[in-house]
């Protein structure tokens, strides 16, 4: 008999895009569900159909496109909700509803003002509801871990004779530890006849640092399913990471005893473009993704790992699909070395039209700089176009500024067939910029966020800018690359124009 395989219930898509911030649009999240099937997630929550016209649409895309995973909308325990959801997911392959109502008594008590009774009456009902539309429904009791345990077992034990065939357990404010969990998984299991016919699913929120840990010891009781996110983004201090869950069960095999199909070679590739679509930087210290994570500087540990790799290295670094700069690229590399360094990062799925754009960017990036590296292909690749109308091109600025002069940006946009250029003065070259692009679209808009940082090292390096702004209290990202800050500066804010231009459209 082979090992028990722990299936991964990925919701960067709904829960965290809840992370403050965080607003993708129907393309953005149909290319990050694409890179999750590269992953080999066995489930995808694809978003809360009911929430908006855009969550909606993309579940509904996210159904028709992606095959190889199941397909899941969230809904409360609401007619309306499994409606909506159902008309989202039935073109799915796999799908599957996914409802809650919260047990414990303080969200009874002051957010639901219902009885026990009437949200035990209720989650049945709504079990059988889902269960008209769809064979597989998962039912959530949320706050399930500050729920009296009783209570918790009679509403799971009622969900499962409606017809329910995913239990999920989720530590919705991040309050419990490993201990608890274990002991809220063994009564359920000891409690509930019919257990044997559902899989149990956790769903641990890092409020206190142990969603991890606390996914980790509910796999050590037995459950089937965990559920996460990419980065391990979320609402407050985020969900579970997907990557260091995932990477736990694989590198202590010999503990766990159980096995995950997840492609881990792609999960490098999947924090990037998650990081870069949410514009959520991964700290550098963060496992598994960081950008220290298999970094050495103690004189002692490098002599180790040159010696041998595992005196202080527990994961291979290329196992999770880190790349290793082999090879170097300037302005005299050609189209063919270009295409087999992208084979080497994993891009094996671009189409033509996507590669020779890819290689007219690096040309000019090579005339710009001495050596391109790695990294420098990977963010120019992260810049390709979502099919994303732009409303708005940039074609050239100019600047004025120094210590003592008040910054003046003269700045050119294309819109169409038409150019527009406007000036305008500023607190500084950015600020006047800004400015200028304001008077062309004439649009008012807050700058909620502006950050930089280097791509690599060096004085030549790519900078990378992203702008988040608001509008009517909804925000929008823009990202821009270039050597020249202030030209990445100025990509990033028309790129956040554009895609709010574009949210607005499909709501």
């Amino acid at each position: 008999m082979g090992k028990r395989v722990i299936k991964i219930f990925d919701t960067t898509l709904r829960d965290g895009e809840q992370t403050p911030g965080v607003s993708l649009n129907v393309n953005e999240k149909l290319e990050i569900a694409k890179q999750l099937e590269k992953l080999k997630v066995d489930v995808i929550e694809a978003g809360f159909a009911i929430a908006s016209p855009g969550d909606f649409e993309a579940i509904k895309v996210i159904s028709e496109n992606i095959k190889d995973a199941v397909i899941v909308s969230l809904a409360r325990a609401v007619e309306k909700d499994i409606d909506r959801a159902y008309e989202a997911l039935k073109k799915a392959s796999s799908p599957r509803i996914h409802t809650f109502i919260a047990t414990s008594d303080i969200h009874m008590k002051y957010k639901l003002k219902m009885t026990e009774d009437e949200v035990l009456e209720r989650a049945v009902a709504m079990v059988k509801y889902a269960k008209k539309y769809v064979s597989d429904v998962e039912f959530s009791c949320e706050d399930a871990t500050r729920s009296r345990i009783e209570f918790l077992i009679k509403v799971f034990d009622a969900v499962i004779k409606a017809g329910a065939t995913v239990i999920n357990i989720p530590d919705t404010v991040g309050y419990t530890t490993p201990e608890e969990m274990k002991r809220i998984i063994r009564a359920i299991k000891e409690n509930i006849p019919d257990i044997d016919k559902v899989q149990i699913s956790v769903h641990c929120h890092n409020d206190l640092g142990l969603a991890v840990a606390n996914s980790l010891a509910a796999v050590e009781e037995g459950v089937h399913q965990v559920e996460c996110t990419i980065n391990g983004l979320g609402e407050r201090a985020g969900n579970a990471a997907l990557e260091e869950i995932v990477m736990a069960l694989k590198t202590r095999k010999d503990f766990y005893d159980v096995d995950v199909l997840i492609d881990t070679t792609q999960i490098y590739r999947t924090s990037k473009l998650v990081s870069s679509l949410t514009g959520v930087f991964v700290q550098p210290n963060k496992a598994i993704v960081g950008a220290n994570a298999f970094a050495h500087e103690s004189g002692i540990h490098q002599h180790g790992v040159l010696s041998e790799r595992t005196t202080y290295e527990i994961i291979d670094p290329v196992s999770i699909g880190l790349p290793k700069n082999r090879m170097v690229l300037g302005k005299h590399s050609g189209r063919h070395a270009f295409e087999e360094r992208l084979k080497e990062l994993g891009y094996t799925d671009l189409t033509r039209e996507e590669i020779d754009a890819a290689f007219e960017k690096f040309k000019v990036l090579a005339d710009k700089k001495k050596v391109v590296l790695d990294k420098d292909i990977e963010a120019l690749l992260e810049q390709k176009s979502l099919n994303i109308p732009e409303t708005y091109e940039l074609v050239r600025f100019q600047i004025i500024s120094g210590n003592g002069l008040i910054s003046t940006a003269s700045v050119k946009i294309k819109s169409g067939d038409e150019e527009f250029e406007e000036a305008a003065t500023g607190d500084g070259p950015v600020d006047a910029i800004f400015k200028a692009i304001d008077r062309i679209t004439g649009l008012q808009v807050e700058l909620d966020d502006y950050s930089i940082k280097a791509v690599t090292q060096g004085k030549d390096a790519l900078g990378e800018v992203t702008v988040r702004i608001k509008k009517d209290g909804k925000a929008f990202l823009g990202r821009g690359l270039s050597t020249d800050i202030l030209e990445a500066s100025a990509k990033a804010y028309v790129n956040a124009i554009n895609k709010m231009l574009y949210k607005i459209s499909e709501e």
